[in-house]
């Protein structure tokens, strides 16, 4: 059945308090420059609670959710503002885009049986339509009466760890909490705005033929690759969930694309994105908002085991340190390195395979009141050859997006339903992966 999403309405939300004169400002970081031109998107699900019809009054929520996203703008004041040429944003107080909508189903049917593609439809923006507006909120509701909130934030002022900051504080007020979430703009006092001219920002996004496709691993399974690795590790060092996961998928990619003919090679990267926040010196809270995080990079060879892939995962993390930090805030190695490589790419030189993870990030603590949500998710993204991980509801297993060419995905697909549950298999009785 098709998803239909009916928009019934659309409103500004101002912040409350006007934004100090000294504050009108923003500048982007030398880090939020090199943010691709795209929003960010979320979507938490909520079940109707059938006990307590004031709670599901889907009216009085929206109208609740604008009340106290008004106030906490106020302490999130760029959010408000106009985003000026990706370079700054003006916090003029002009309000974010608040819409309602409905869907023509239950939530079950979205939930049961999650089509990434469908979800977008959840959201306020397109993802790779970049506006002024830095902000834009979705409130859905459900036949059932359950309700689904679309959140979109400009790339180019927040990372992962930022969104869930502001949804975070949104929900503490949306309750009632006086204790807010404290959040501090000062990426640009860290990392000073440099000229990043040369840098292709909208390197890798594109929408045509783009797949999106959602996997599941539960607990028992990711034990298995985890032990498997552990047992043929040189230094006998335990992968985390995520290290394993990467690799066993890193596999999977590398038989799907590699070239047929050896004279087609041709160099693959593996990236990961790294949280600076702890890194810097002195380091930084984690509520402090930006684009503060940065990719490690590793070049596997194609012939490469999912344990040596590991370590060399681990090898590039650990050299993203407070030196390493260092040589970004004062030097241009950095951005040269970025150009190279998004040049390489451009040019069909280099296959690369990029993975965030929001493992252990708080996507089940958006309470606003009636509850945690049943589930929270991104949509399809407009990158290709992406991987985000998400921690299931239970905590224990992990979700996996995973973002290819139609080609590329037709071909992961199938040795993924012939292969997965064979080398999840092999991986307890002793086959290596």
């Amino acid at each position: 059945m098709e998803l239909v999403v009916e928009v019934t309405s659309t409103e500004t939300i101002k912040p409350s308090s006007p934004t100090p004169h000294h504050l009108r400002h923003f500048r982007f970081s030398f880090l939020d420059r090199l943010a691709p031109p795209v929003y960010s998107p979320l979507v938490f699900f909520y079940q109707a609670d059938k006990n307590n019809r004031e709670i599901t009054n889907n009216v009085k929520i929206a109208s609740h959710l604008k009340r106290s996203l008004s106030k906490v703008l106020t302490s999130f004041y760029p959010l408000a503002g106009r985003n000026k040429d990706n370079c700054s944003i003006d916090c003029n107080d002009q309000g974010v885009l608040f819409v309602e909508a409905t869907v023509n189903c239950p939530l079950s049917q979205i939930t049961e049986n999650p089509v990434p593609a469908q979800l977008n439809k959840l959201l306020p923006f397109e993802l790779d339509d970049p506006q002024e507006l830095v902000l834009g909120i979705q409130f859905n509701s459900f036949k059932c009466g359950g309700t689904a909130i679309g959140v979109c934030i400009s790339h180019n002022i927040a990372d992962a760890a930022s969104v869930f900051t502001f949804v975070k504080s949104w929900a503490a007020s949306t309750r009632g909490d006086g204790d807010l979430v404290r959040v501090e703009f000062a990426s640009d006092t860290v990392f000073p705005p440099r000229n990043s001219s040369g840098f292709q920002t909208r390197s890798g996004i594109t929408k045509e033929n783009i797949v999106a496709k959602r996997f599941v691993f539960s607990a028992s399974e990711i034990e298995a690759i985890r032990d498997k690795y552990t047992a043929y590790s040189t230094n006998q060092e335990r992968p985390s969930r995520v290290e394993a996961l990467s690799a066993f998928i890193w596999s999977r990619f590398v038989a799907a694309t590699k070239a047929e003919s050896a004279s087609d090679d041709k160099l693959y990267s593996l990236l990961h994105a790294v949280n600076l926040r702890s890194r810097t010196e002195p380091p930084l809270p984690d509520y402090s908002f930006g684009n503060l995080f940065r990719m490690a990079v590793i070049f596997p060879s194609t012939d490469d085991t999912g344990d040596r892939v590991v370590t060399q995962m681990r090898e590039s993390k650990n050299m993203i340190d407070k030196e390493y930090v260092k040589r970004i805030q004062k030097g241009n190695e950095h951005l040269e390195f970025l150009k190279n490589r998004s040049e390489k790419i451009n040019k069909g030189e280099m296959v690369g395979l990029s993975f965030t993870s929001l493992c252990g990030f708080p996507l089940y603590e958006g309470d606003f009141g009636w509850g945690k949500p049943l589930w929270v998710t991104c949509a399809k993204m407009t990158y290709k050859n992406l991987v985000v991980f998400m921690d299931s509801l239970s905590g224990n297993g992990i979700e996996v997006l995973i973002h290819l060419n139609q080609r590329d995905m037709g071909k992961f697909d199938s040795q993924w339903q012939s292969h997965h549950r064979t080398q999840v298999a092999h991986a307890v009785h002793g086959s290596r992966l």
